[in-house]
């Protein structure tokens, strides 16, 4: 009966002898997509949509009017103030597999011509998690946004806060929402960008409280896992629980954006909220 079989696509073909790092699986339907595929779609799968995580600076050449990036604060990286077991070794190794300095980019730019200020989170670094140079960079790059009175925007992907610096991981939930209220104060614009996956003590503080909060398709948002808050509240969560959709429905996100179209959104969003 083999001679019925539906053969695969092109795209969804792996052979055996393959070098590894050619093919991503979509989680989504399934489909074997090459990587060189994934790269020229922006990191969505081309069959269903599906978007895949995007580095840092990926992102900010995505967003950013060409040649207008500036990248500040960009030798800072955590120590370990508590003395934390392996901590020190663990951030080296991460430095040296990712060339970060730590989870989030920051930079000046324009998109659309008008001037911003950006944080790009990136989950490769240690899962986004926010230590406190996360919260310090995040504060400056505000700062400077008010002292060039440039527009605030913000893209999230975070586990939450990093355990290994503990009240001082917590403390960058404070100082990043104290800073934004002097921006607001400023008559500044703030746009928080949430990508998968948003969660923990980011979801909690910087990431919810934009003047406009958008999201991409389908990406996770919330602060507990759906596991936590399961057994937590002892009753059984409704379907699509702590998706981008969910929250829109709910009225915490403001709109879902497509990576393709995030730019151009933003544009209009400054254009219309700044002088």
């Amino acid at each position: 009966m083999g001679i019925f079989s539906k053969p695969l696509l092109r795209s969804q073909q792996k052979r055996d002898d393959m070098p590894e790092g050619l093919w991503s699986k979509c989680p989504d339907c399934g489909a074997m997509v090459h990587t060189l595929e994934l790269k020229q779609n922006l990191q969505v799968c081309p069959n269903c949509s599906h978007h895949f995580l995007l580095d840092s600076m990926d992102r900010v050449f995505l967003l950013a009017d060409p040649g207008t990036f500036e990248e500040t604060e960009a030798e800072l990286f955590s120590a370990n103030p508590l003395a934390f077991k392996g901590y020190e070794e663990k951030i080296q190794g991460l430095r040296n597999k990712t060339k970060m300095n730590d989870a989030v980019v920051t930079g000046k730019l324009s998109i659309a011509g008008k001037p911003a200020m950006i944080a790009v989170m990136d989950f490769k670094f240690f899962a986004g998690s926010m230590g406190s140079v996360v919260g310090e960079k995040i504060t400056r790059a505000i700062e400077t946004a008010i002292a060039e009175k440039r527009g605030m925007i913000i893209v999230s992907a975070s586990s939450g806060a990093r355990m290994q610096e503990g009240m001082l991981s917590l403390m960058q939930m404070a100082k990043t929402c104290g800073a934004l209220a002097r921006l607001a104060e400023a008559n500044l614009p703030y746009i928080s960008v949430l990508t998968h996956p948003t969660t923990g003590g980011v979801t909690a503080s910087f990431a919810t409280i934009g003047d406009i909060n958008i999201a991409e398709p389908k990406c996770m948002i919330g602060f507990a896992g759906p596991r936590v808050v399961k057994e937590t509240t002892h009753q059984n969560l409704p379907p699509g629980f702590q998706t981008a959709e969910f929250m829109l429905e709910h009225g915490l996100i403001d709109a879902i954006v497509p990576r393709h179209q995030m730019r151009d959104r933003l544009g209009k969003l400054l254009n219309f909220m700044m002088k």
